[in-house]
Order: structure tokens, then C-alpha cells, then sequence
């Protein structure tokens, strides 16, 4: 913390994560430890480089503001990590009840009788160093031999769930051949019935046809019998 001014501010420098092609932030809180109204004005060295938000404002009596700076992302690493940047707070004591609307760069020039309190900040670059992976244990107190051992176990109940698969198309394969195979026995079969089933039906038929000739001929007998009969009577009356 930075004492004597008007405002305290927290902390005294700006430390940034640095990682290549990636932004990275910190932040600074001012306390304004007087009864007035104070206004501030954020500076730096390299502007393009920083986002400052807010870079002015008003710190009411007694109370606090965080501010927010950025770095743009970098495509270089600066050389030992020393960066040579700087920051640079003003603050001066305002009117009450003025607003970040009112404030203007004049009332930050140094004047004779007027009071701007100024504080420097240096820009430091901390290496973002990823956290280690840390592995975690299914249960208190399991051992790393016992871990492995049980996933190699279930390796091996999944290979032998895989092959137990493979027997069954083997057993269904060999019943398909064993099928496949007494085709031609059931198609003789199938073809000797149908020749058995010809022949009788042949028989039928020529039987019927004997039944129908043997009719026809006791039919005109009887025709010829009843004929003359009837001749005779009409001749003898």
C-alpha cells in the first residue's frame, strides 16, 4: 500500500500473468482517506499496449474504486521477462458532488497553490506457469499397483467380452453348412413325392375315363333295348 497523498492504492505494482498471444489483467483499488472528493487520472508509458478501465474517475470521502488494467495480447516475450513499462496516477481534490463527467485533463495541471499528488507504478511480468495435474485416487488409502492391476483386469474382461462374440457366428456358421448341406437330400425327396404324386393322379385319371366309357356303352344298350320294346308294342296293336 502506498501512503501519504490523497489516495492509498493497492498494490503497488502491476503484476501480469504473461502468456504468448493472450491478454491477461490485474487490478489496483484506491482508497481515498479523506473527507473530500478526489479525482484521479491513470497515465502510462504505452498505451496501445494497456486498456485501462476506468483511467479517470472520482473516489468519494471514505470509500473505494477498483480499477482494471489489461495487457493486449503479445506476440514476444519481453527479454528476461523485465518489462520497462510504468504507470502513472494523479489525483487532486475535487468539488463535492462532482461526477467522472466533470473531470477534464486542466484539472491535473500542476499550478501554483494547487495540489496533484502523483504516484508511479512499474509494470512486472510473472510467467503463467499451468497448474500440475494432480491425480486423483477412486478411494482413500488405493494404492497405484492396485490401480492398474484392476484396470488391467477390465482390459481383460473387455477382451474376453470382444472374442466371446466371435465362437458365436463359428457355431451359427457350422449350422448353416449343416443345413445347407442336407438341401440336396430334401430336394430328391421333395422331387420323388412330386413324381409319386403325378403317377397316382395319372392313375385317377385313367381310371375315371374307364368309369365314364363303361357308362356310355350300358347306356345305349338300354337305349336300344327300350327302343324296341317300345317298336314292338306299337306293332302289335
Amino acid at each position: 500500500m502506498s501512503e501519504g497523498g490523497f489516495l492509498d492504492i493497492q498494490p503497488t505494482e502491476l503484476k501480469f500473468p504473461f502468456e504468448l498471444k493472450k491478454q491477461s489483467s490485474c487490478s489496483m483499488q484506491l482508497i481515498n482517506k479523506t473527507d473530500q472528493y478526489v479525482a484521479f487520472k491513470v497515465k502510462t508509458t504505452n498505451p496501445k499496449k494497456y486498456c485501462v478501465r476506468p483511467n479517470t474517475g472520482v473516489v468519494l470521502p471514505r470509500s473505494t474504486c477498483d480499477v482494471t488494467v489489461t495487457m493486449q495480447a503479445q506476440k514476444e516475450a519481453p527479454p528476461d521477462m523485465q518489462c520497462k513499462d510504468k504507470f502513472l496516477l494523479q489525483s487532486v481534490i475535487a468539488e463535492n458532488g462532482v461526477t467522472t463527467k466533470d473531470i477534464t485533463s486542466e484539472m491535473f495541471n500542476k499550478e501554483p497553490g494547487k495540489v496533484v499528488d502523483e504516484f508511479k507504478l512499474r509494470v512486472v511480468c510473472v510467467p503463467a506457469s499451468p497448474p500440475s495435474p494432480v491425480p486423483e485416487e477412486s478411494e482413500e488409502g488405493s494404492s497405484p499397483r492396485l490401480s492398474t492391476f484392476e484396470n488391467g483386469a477390465q482390459s481383460l474382461q473387455t477382451l474376453d467380452s470382444v472374442s466371446r462374440p466371435n465362437e458365436l457366428p463359428r457355431e451359427k456358421s457350422s449350422e448353416a453348412l449343416a443345413m445347407i448341406s442336407k438341401l440336396p437330400e430334401e430336394k430328391n425327396s421333395a422331387i420323388q413325392q412330386n413324381q409319386k404324386l403325378q403317377q397316382e393322379l395319372d392313375q385317377l385319371r385313367k381310371e375315371l375315363n374307364g368309369y365314364h366309357g363303361r357308362f356310355s356303352v350300358t347306356f345305349v344298350v338300354l337305349v336300344g333295348l327300350l327302343g324296341a320294346l317300345i317298336g314292338y308294342i306299337i306293332y302289335k296293336s
